[in-house]
């Protein structure tokens, strides 16, 4: 017999148009010979469905397009996840449906709780496994965090089972292949059961689900890998209850799956929700470089927009490089300096608040304005195109503030919030080994918000490599000051490192949303109080 993996990119809420490729999808795998067809977890409605769920009506119109989905089933097996409302409770589930009927239904027993999904506020867990059996082979079934988290073994229904088939929605982070293959590798050893995983793929919201759906021998070897961040239907074929191998789709190399998760991410998002296109505020420097570079692989250079601001401050170089890169990539690029504007904002400053133009209290007043009026031209610029203002800040700077609130915070979407400065240059030497966009002098000059004189970074920085390793460690790693100094790390640049993440909390939460990447974002994953004594 054969199995088909359909690995979907489903979009939360469109349930006609999620219907359609599960649909698609079946009729596809039964022309190429399959019996069984397995779907990712919570397909039908998309994940996460958040607190839509809550909404009786979004539960009554998930159940009315499953009916309608199982008609037309014939001919296939088809194994499908959606939200099951039964006896007041509302279950995380997958059924198997045959020649249109459904067969067996199964509910989640162990629920994400992680803060992000919160499964355990909407949905009840079930406390049953589910078995069926198909041309003389018996099939378990596992949706996500049951395999992950779970303790599938422990269900002696699932005793003598030939295979697992797990429905997952398992996001993208760091190295998060190698996880699962050790997870599953573990799960192999303590059942002796071949696995099937059909995972997510797709961006939604903060999350990238990438895909790569797997399967392993009952030893715990690698058959079949789908390819990752596309859309993809695999097939698995069995001969006397036994896999043979498949296709094994060429895993790409951390960076550069990191760098296609921040594609897609802008991609899904981008399409999603309608918008026509993105507008970037383009500065010279490498962190709208990178974001460029980005935006223009996922949408196409037609569909991106460049705005370069330029005030007293600014470099001639910085004009220079920001015309270059867009250039390149082929997108329409406008310059418009802000120097008017600024004059006039300090000479209103001077003239009704008594604010001296040469006080240097002023100072950082003066580098925020300048911000500020960009953030309000490229907020302006979209509301009149409709295109979706990409932000250009990374983890680096948001994490100690070194950002401006209605600044260069403006926008609808962050790339880079997830994404350390460090890591921004390894993405960027990455992004040229396909082709050199991203010209040199943009990675080889000190960073720069350039809004005074002769201004670095690390004027009020410690260098970035040391930055990156102090917020790592505080922030994902949950180590506390005391901790980080005897890893070697100067005493008063963790005093200073910790302090400003702590004191900058207020401007985090209100940061456009981004994508996540790492173990621990400031969007999914990190809920601080913004009023807070605690030192410790």
């Amino acid at each position: 017999m054969k199995i088909a993996i359909a690995q979907i990119n489903s979009t939360v809420g469109d349930l006609a148009g999620n219907a359609k490729k599960i649909l698609d999808a079946a009729n596809q795998a039964k022309h190429l010979g399959a019996d069984l067809m397995i779907t990712p977890e919570l397909v039908l409605s998309g994940y996460p469905p958040k607190d839509l769920l809550l909404r009786p009506d979004f539960c009554v119109a998930c159940r009315n397009i499953l009916t309608d989905l199982v008609e037309k089933v014939h001919g296939i097996t088809l194994l499908v996840g959606y939200p099951h409302y039964a006896e007041n409770k509302l279950f995380n589930a997958a059924a198997v449906i045959q020649n249109g009927d459904i067969i067996a239904i199964y509910y989640k027993n162990t629920l994400n709780h992680s803060a992000f999904y919160n499964e355990g506020h909407y949905f009840n867990p079930g406390n049953e496994p589910c078995v069926f059996e198909l041309a003389g082979i018996k099939f378990g079934i596992a949706i996500c965090a049951d395999f992950w988290q779970g303790n599938v073994s422990t269900h002696t229904k699932y005793a003598d089972i030939s295979f697992l088939l797990v429905l997952n929605a398992s996001a993208f982070q760091i190295d998060k292949q190698t996880e699962r293959y050790q997870i599953t590798r573990q799960r192999i050893s303590e059942t002796g059961t071949a696995v099937v995983h059909a995972n997510l793929v797709g961006g939604q919201d903060e999350r990238v689900f990438d895909g790569a759906s797997f399967v392993m021998n009952n030893q715990g070897e690698l058959t079949h890998q789908l390819d990752e961040f596309a859309e993809a239907l695999g097939l698995v074929e069995i001969q006397h209850a036994k896999l043979l191998p498949g296709k094994l789709a060429v895993s790409r190399s951390s960076i550069a799956g990191i760098y296609q998760a921040l594609c897609l991410g802008v991609k899904d998002y981008v399409a999603k929700n309608n918008f026509p296109g993105a507008l970037i505020g383009l500065s010279g420097g490498v962190d709208s470089a990178l974001t460029l570079a980005i935006a223009v692989d996922a949408l196409g250079a037609d569909r991106v927009q460049t705005v370069m601001m330029p005030s007293q401050y600014t470099a001639d170089f910085s004009l220079l490089d920001a015309k270059e890169i867009a250039a390149t990539l082929g997108v329409k690029h406008y310059e418009s300096d802000i120097q008017p504007l600024f004059d006039r904002f300090l000479s209103c400053l001077i003239d009704d608040f008594q604010i001296g133009s040469n006080d240097s209290d002023t100072s950082l007043t003066q580098e925020n304005l300048q911000a500020r009026i960009r953030g309000v031209l490229l907020m302006a610029l979209s509301n009149q195109t409709g295109f979706l203002v990409l932000t250009t800040g990374n983890k680096s700077e948001m994490a100690v503030g070194y950002c401006t609130l209605y600044g260069d915070m403006a926008g609808g979407f962050a790339v880079l919030k997830d994404i350390s400065k460090t890591m921004g240059y390894e993405l960027c030497h990455y992004r040229n080994t396909l082709n050199k966009v991203i010209p040199a002098r943009i990675i080889q000059r000190p960073p720069s918000a350039e809004l005074r004189p002769d201004q670095t970074d690390q004027d009020s920085l410690p260098p970035y490599d040391v930055l990156d390793a102090i917020i790592k460690a505080f922030v994902e790693q949950n180590l506390t000051p005391a901790e980080i100094i005897n890893k070697n790390y100067d005493a008063a640049d963790v005093a200073h490192v910790v302090q400003l993440i702590r004191k900058n909390e207020y401007k985090r939460r209100q940061a456009p949303p981004g994508i996540r990447i790492t173990q621990c974002d400031f969007g999914t994953s990190w809920h601080y109080p913004i009023t807070s004594k605690y030192r410790g």
